[in-house]
């Protein structure tokens, strides 16, 4: 067995793969899909991958069906890493990701305002003032408003960091940037968006959702890199 060999087998471990393989194998439903990524997602703390002596990563069936999870949740859901990670570790992954609720060109399900302040562990007066900054956006149905799940992530990460003393009026900044990055998105695909043609449209979604998914590794990778950096790495 040799350090080019793209899969190691043995009574133990049958079937290990390297990541080469890997990417390679799952490079027909996630074309963006790299190394790199992979490497990240390791970093994160999301894989753990089986490393040979000489520190080749080795990937099972149980590592490859974490990967698909994860990154079906990233292009699908859209959830950042850190809601993967509590999903995964909850057990939800897989069935969140057969359900596939937040797929572009599908409504979210919707809770009242008491869901979500049993979701997100929060007050209604909190709710009210994460709203009145913009960062919770309810529709109105029957003069009632309606949160989406998004909504619900959403507030629960916003009384996450309010523990440690950042007020939602701190938040703005986030708002503001994911309004920007989405504004400049549409300002790629709206002509696709608002055709009546039924195929380009899909093909205008289709375009949207892999543009979202890159767009969103980059905002993960650049803030992470300031992490690194202010904690001195």
């Amino acid at each position: 067995m040799t350090a080019a060999a793209t899969t190691y087998e043995t009574p133990q471990a049958p079937r290990l793969q390297t990541i080469g393989a890997v990417c390679r194998r799952l490079k027909s439903e996630f074309p963006d899909i790299s190394i790199s990524k992979i490497r990240y997602l390791e970093d994160q703390g999301l894989l753990t991958p089986r490393r040979t002596p000489g520190g080749y990563r080795l990937f099972g069936e149980d590592d490859v069906e974490r990967l698909e999870t994860i990154l079906r949740l990233q292009r699908d859901e859209f959830l950042p890493l850190r809601v993967i990670r509590e999903e995964l570790a909850a057990g939800a992954g897989k069935e969140r990701r057969k359900r596939r609720t937040s797929a572009l060109g599908e409504h979210e399900d919707g809770v009242d305002l008491e869901g979500l302040c049993e979701r997100a562990g929060i007050a209604p007066a909190r709710a009210r003032e994460l709203e009145e900054y913009g960062l919770l956006e309810p529709r109105v149905e029957s003069g009632q408003r309606i949160y989406s799940e998004t909504d619900a992530d959403i507030a629960e990460a916003c009384e996450t960091l309010a523990r440690f003393g950042i007020a939602p009026r701190h938040l703005r900044a986030f708002r503001t940037a994911a309004d920007r990055e989405a504004g400049l998105l549409e300002a790629l695909v709206a002509p696709a968006l608002r055709s009546r043609n039924p195929e380009r449209r899909r093909a205008g979604l289709e375009d949207l959702q892999a543009l979202a998914e890159s767009a969103h590794e980059l905002s993960q990778l650049l803030f992470t890199r300031n992490v690194r950096r202010l904690a001195g790495q």
